[in-house]
C-alpha cells in the first residue's frame, strides 16, 4: 500500500474518530437538553393549568375545566393532559339522587358509612365552620355575623388501596323526613380521572432507527389544585417527544451534512497538501528504481522538508557512488579486455578474439580471406640469438603484418604462428596484399640476412564452413607455397567451395519447412552452491543432418537460413518445439533459447512471439532468449527493445558468449539482463592468469550491482572452477 494511502486512511480514522467523539457528545447534550426543557415546559403548563382551574375546583364537573384542558392539549406539545381526582367528595343531595329508595330531595341523611373493602368515609366540615372556630380561638365572636350559608353537607370518601383509582362505590345511611327515616343505600361510580385529552405521537419524517436507536425519556409533571384547606384535585402533563425527536434528528442530520462536507474537502485539501509533499518521495523512488536499472541520476532541486531532504542527499551521494564505482569497474574491465585480447608483445590481436571476430563475419554476410602465416625456422633462430634478439625479430615481423590496408586484421595464434583476416576483399585484392607480405618478408630477409622469413597461404573466407575449416584450407595453401620458394604465397580461388550454393539451399529449406531437426538440451547449468544437483538452466541446441545423414554445423545452417530469408520460420519452429517439451515434461528449470537479429528484427516474429507466450503464461517465466555478445553488438538499440518486450511479458534475456570488446560494459545498464554467460576463453587458464581474474571479478561485481547473473561456460580444470567459486560466480555450465 503506497503512502499517500496509509495518509489518507489514517487521517480519515482520525477524522472519524473526532467526527464520532463530537458527534456523541452533541447528541447527547442535546438531548439532555430537550429533555430538560419539555421538563420544564411540561411542569410550567401543568403549574399554570392548576393555576386556571383553582377557581372551578370546588365544581369538578364543569365544563370550562374541560375547556381549558382542551385547550392546552390542543397545541400538540403534549402526549397527554389528565385530571385527577385527589378529594373524593360527595355531597347528601348526591346520595339522595343515587337512591332508589327516596322519591325527592327534602331528605336529610345521617350515618352515612361504606363497606370496609371500599375504604371508609368522613363528613366535611364547611369552611364558614373552620373560619368561625378560629375566630372563637381569637374572642372574637361578638363581631361576627355568620349566617348559615351552606343548604348541603358533603362527605369525604377515602379509598381503600384497591379502590385508588376509583369504582363503583355502595354507600349505606340513614334518611329522614318529617320524623320518618329509612335506612338505605346509595351506589356512585367514582373515577380518578375526572378529565383526560391525548394526543398521538407524530414522528413525521423522524425514521424509526433513529427513536430505536436514541430512547427520550421524558417524565410526566404535575401540580395540585388545592380548594380551600385541601388538595382537590391533581393535573397530569405528559411531554409530546416527537417534537424533541424532531429537533434531534434535525441536529443530528445538520451535524453529519456539515461532518461529510468538511470531510471532503478536508480530503481534497489533503489530497493536494499530500501530492505535494510526497512528489520528492515520488523522485526518491523513480531514482532508486533508474539506480536499479544503471542510470544514476540526482534529485534537483532539493526538496525543502528536512527529512526527505535529508534522504534525497543520501540517495543523490549514493547514486554518485555507485556510477563513480560502475564506471572505475567499467574502466577496469575496458583495460583487462584490451590486456585479454592482445598479444603483449607484438600489440597485435590474440587468439581470443579470432573466433568472434569470424563469427561476426558470418552474421555480417561479410565476403573475404583469411592468411595464415608462420615465421619460418624461428626454433633455429632462437638457439644462436638472445631472447631480446628473438622478441626483437618477433616485433619486427609482427609489424609487417600492420598497415597492409584499413581492412586487415593480424592475429598472432602462437609463437611463429599468425593470422590475417582480410575483409570484404575479392581474389584479387588478396593477391596485391599477399604481394605486398612478399615484398616485405625479402626486404626483412635482407636486413637480417636470412634465406626465407614466413610463406602465407591464403583461403576466400566460407560462410557455410567453419573457422576450423577455413584455417586448415588455409593451411593446406600454406604448405603450397613452402613448395613454391623462399617467402612464397599461394591463394586459393573461391571456385575451391566444397558445397554448391543452391543445393545448400534446397536442403536447408526442406529441413526448416518441414521441421526435419532434433532439439537437443546441453550446457546444463547448476548454481555454484548446488553444483550437480538441481539444474537452473539447459540450453536448446538444433541438431540438423544433410542427405548424407552428417551433421550440419549449426553456424553453417544459421548463416545459410539467414542468407535466404528462412530463419524466422526456423526460430519459429524451435520455439514451438520447446514450448511443446516444457509443457508436455513440466520441466521446472529455465530453458534457453538462441534466436538471430533477422528475427527480433522482425515485426511479425515479435506479434507472434507474444502470442505464444500469452497463450503459455504459465511457463514464460522458464523461457530465456539468448542472442550471443556480437549479435548484441551488430544493433544494440534494436537489443534494448527486445530485452523491455521480453521482460513486458513475463520471459527473460541472457547474452551468451559475452566478451567486452562487442558489448561495452557501459551498455550492461541499458538492457537490464537477468543473465550473462562469459565467453570460455575468459575462464579456460583462469588460475595460471591474473588478467582474465581480475576482468572476472570485474564483471561480477558489476553484475551484482545491475542485478544481473553472472554464469561461466565449461570450465573443465578444477583449478579453474576454485577459481571461479572463490570469485563467487552465480552459475557454471557443463
Amino acid at each position: 500500500m503506497s503512502l499517500s494511502k496509509q495518509l489518507y486512511m489514517i487521517i480519515a480514522f482520525i477524522f472519524f474518530i473526532i467526527f464520532s467523539g463530537n458527534f456523541l457528545i452533541s447528541v447527547n447534550n442535546m438531548k439532555d437538553y430537550l429533555e430538560i426543557e419539555a421538563s420544564t415546559k411540561a411542569q410550567d403548563t401543568a403549574t399554570s393549568i392548576g393555576m386556571s382551574l383553582r377557581p372551578l375546583i370546588n365544581d369538578k364537573e364543569d365544563p370550562e375545566i374541560q375547556s381549558i384542558i382542551r385547550a392546552i392539549s390542543n397545541s400538540g406539545f403534549y402526549k397527554e393532559v389528565r385530571l385527577e381526582d385527589a378529594d373524593f367528595i360527595i355531597s347528601d343531595k348526591k346520595l339522595i339522587e343515587a337512591s332508589t329508595d327516596l322519591s325527592d330531595s327534602n331528605w336529610t341523611i345521617d350515618k352515612v358509612s361504606v363497606d370496609s373493602k371500599f375504604g371508609f368515609i368522613e363528613k366535611v366540615e364547611s369552611d364558614q365552620s373552620i373560619s368561625e372556630q378560629l375566630l372563637k380561638l381569637e374572642n372574637e365572636q361578638d363581631e361576627i355575623d355568620l349566617s348559615e350559608m351552606a343548604d348541603s353537607v358533603k362527605y369525604r370518601y377515602i379509598p381503600s388501596e384497591f379502590y385508588k383509582k376509583g369504582g363503583n362505590i355502595t354507600f349505606n345511611f340513614t334518611a329522614s323526613k318529617n320524623g320518618q327515616k329509612i335506612d338505605t343505600f346509595a351506589n356512585i361510580t367514582l373515577n380518578k380521572v375526572l378529565f383526560k385529552e391525548s394526543r398521538d405521537i407524530k414522528f413525521d419524517y423522524v425514521p424509526q432507527w433513529f427513536i430505536k436507536l436514541i430512547p427520550i425519556d421524558l417524565e410526566e409533571k404535575f401540580s395540585e389544585i388545592s380548594n380551600g384547606w385541601n388538595t382537590a384535585a391533581i393535573i397530569y402533563v405528559s411531554p409530546n417527544p416527537g417534537e424533541a425527536y424532531a429537533k434531534l434528528f434535525e441536529q443530528a442530520r445538520n451535524s453529519i451534512i456539515y461532518a461529510v462536507i468538511a470531510f471532503i474537502i478536508s480530503m481534497l485539501l489533503l489530497l493536494v497538501f499530500v501530492q505535494f509533499i510526497l512528489r520528492p518521495l515520488k523522485k526518491i523512488e523513480k531514482l532508486a528504481k533508474n539506480i536499479a536499472k544503471g542510470n544514476f541520476d540526482v534529485i534537483e532541486p532539493l526538496p525543502w522538508t528536512i527529512e526527505i531532504k535529508n534522504v534525497s542527499i543520501a540517495m543523490n551521494d549514493m547514486s554518485r557512488k555507485i556510477e563513480a564505482m560502475i564506471n572505475k569497474l567499467t574502466n577496469n574491465l575496458a583495460n583487462l579486455s584490451k590486456k585479454l585480447s592482445e598479444d603483449e608483445l607484438t600489440g597485435l590481436n590474440s587468439k581470443q578474439p579470432l573466433e568472434t571476430d569470424i563469427k561476426q563475419m558470418f552474421i555480417k554476410k561479410e565476403t573475404g580471406y583469411i592468411f595464415d602465416i608462420k615465421i619460418d625456422n624461428l626454433s633455429k633462430y632462437v638457439k644462436t640469438h638472445t631472447n631480446e634478439e628473438v622478441d626483437n625479430y618477433i616485433i619486427k615481423f609482427a609489424n609487417l603484418l600492420k598497415d597492409l590496408s584499413t581492412n586487415t586484421k593480424a592475429y598472432r595464434i602462437f609463437g611463429s604462428e599468425f593470422l590475417l583476416v582480410i575483409n570484404g576483399c575479392n581474389y584479387d585484392g588478396a593477391k596485391e596484399i599477399a604481394n605486398k607480405l612478399k615484398k616485405r618478408f625479402n626486404d626483412l630477409s635482407a636486413e637480417l640476412n636470412i634465406d626465407e622469413v614466413a610463406h602465407v597461404g591464403g583461403t576466400p573466407f566460407n560462410e557455410l564452413g567453419t573457422l576450423t575449416e577455413m584455417r586448415q584450407a588455409a593451411n593446406e595453401a600454406y604448405e603450397k607455397a613452402k613448395l613454391i620458394g623462399p617467402n612464397e604465397i599461394f591463394i586459393r580461388d573461391s571456385n575451391d567451395l566444397s558445397r554448391d550454393m543452391n543445393a545448400w539451399r534446397e536442403l536447408i529449406t526442406e529441413i526448416i519447412d518441414n521441421s526435419h531437426f532434433e532439439v537437443d538440451f546441453i550446457n546444463d547449468t547448476y548454481t555454484l552452491d548446488n553444483l550437480d544437483k538441481d539444474i537452473i538452466m539447459q540450453e536448446a541446441f538444433t541438431n540438423a543432418k544433410d542427405k548424407e545423414n552428417n551433421p550440419i554445423p549449426i553456424g553453417s545452417f544459421v548463416s545459410i537460413a539467414e542468407k535466404y530469408e528462412k530463419i524466422v520460420d526456423f526460430d519459429k519452429a524451435v520455439i514451438s518445439k520447446i514450448i511443446g517439451f516444457i509443457q508436455i515434461n513440466n520441466i521446472k528449470h529455465d530453458i534457453c533459447i538462441n534466436l538471430s537479429l533477422d528475427s527480433i528484427s522482425n515485426n511479425h516474429f515479435i506479434m507472434w512471439l507474444e502470442k505464444e507466450i500469452i497463450k503459455n503464461r504459465d511457463i514464460s517465466s522458464k523461457l530465456v532468449f539468448s542472442l550471443s555478445a556480437y549479435s548484441v553488438a551488430k544493433d544494440m538499440t534494436l537489443f534494448k527493445d527486445f530485452c523491455d518486450f521480453v521482460h513486458s511479458c513475463g520471459s527473460k534475456v541472457i547474452i551468451k558468449r559475452f566478451e567486452s570488446k562487442f558489448v561495452p560494459t557501459e551498455n550492461l545498464k541499458e538492457f537490464n539482463l537477468d543473465y550473462i554467460r562469459l565467453a570460455r576463453d575468459y575462464t579456460t587458464n583462469m588460475h595460471k592468469d591474473r588478467s582474465k581474474k581480475e576482468f572476472v571479478e570485474s564483471i561480477n561485481e558489476l553484475g551484482s550491482l545491475l542485478n544481473i547473473k553472472v554464469c561461466a561456460e565449461a570450465v573443465k580444470e578444477e583449478k579453474d572452477l576454485e577459481t571461479v567459486k572463490n570469485i563467487k560466480l552465480f552459475a557454471i555450465s557443463k
